[in-house]
């Protein structure tokens, strides 16, 4: 019987390379691994459970227990590949009927699961990772703020500025002029 194990702040490759070492070195065998979720091939023991909440605990990361958690998680994990980790989300379905689509509940549903719970909308959430990437992608200084806007599937320049400076309270070439880096860790955003 397979296990799977829903797990918080599991937000990047290094994230998968940590847990994945660590189910190593606890003897457990891994079938598959994603961001914010593991998957055994077997049942695991009470013992086990404890013992993988330990070590990600001390990696900075939660097991994930109720199945409300769990959903608001994979929201959370959803958003985060398809903004930081796909190439051109410009071109992507819409982000309501993309997440709807991958949980498997209407998305009004989801919408009021995850404002009670984290305390902003998915829409607000969404833009706090859009403006991460933004500005991980300014200070990297490869693409000019036109590809960053189209890439992020904003409707203009214009609308990506503004969003930017009311969120950071700085305009984009400024913040790209900054010395000191502003930028949070996903887990934080």
């Amino acid at each position: 019987m397979k296990t799977v194990l829903y797990i918080k702040n599991m937000v990047c490759n290094r994230c998968i390379k940590v847990v994945k070492e660590e189910f190593e070195k606890l003897g457990i065998k891994i079938e598959e691994i994603e961001l914010g979720k593991v998957k055994v091939p077997e049942k695991l023991e009470n013992n086990q459970l404890l013992n993988i909440r330990e070590v990600l605990n001390r990696n900075g990361f939660e097991l994930i227990d109720d199945k409300k958690s769990k959903i608001i998680d994979r929201i959370k994990t959803l958003i985060i590949e398809r903004i930081h980790h796909t190439k051109d989300i410009a071109e992507s379905i819409n982000s309501s009927d993309f997440i709807s689509r991958e949980i498997g509940y209407e998305y009004s549903y989801l919408s009021k699961l995850f404002s009670s719970v984290e305390g902003i909308t998915i829409e607000k959430y969404i833009i706090n990772q859009k403006l991460e990437k933004t500005k991980e992608l300014l200070v990297y200084n490869e693409l000019s703020l036109s590809e960053i806007s189209y890439q992020l599937g904003y409707s203009s320049v214009q609308h990506l500025s503004n969003q930017f400076k009311k969120t950071t309270g700085l305009t984009p070439s400024h913040f790209k002029n900054l010395k000191e880096n502003k930028r949070k860790p996903l887990d934080e955003v």
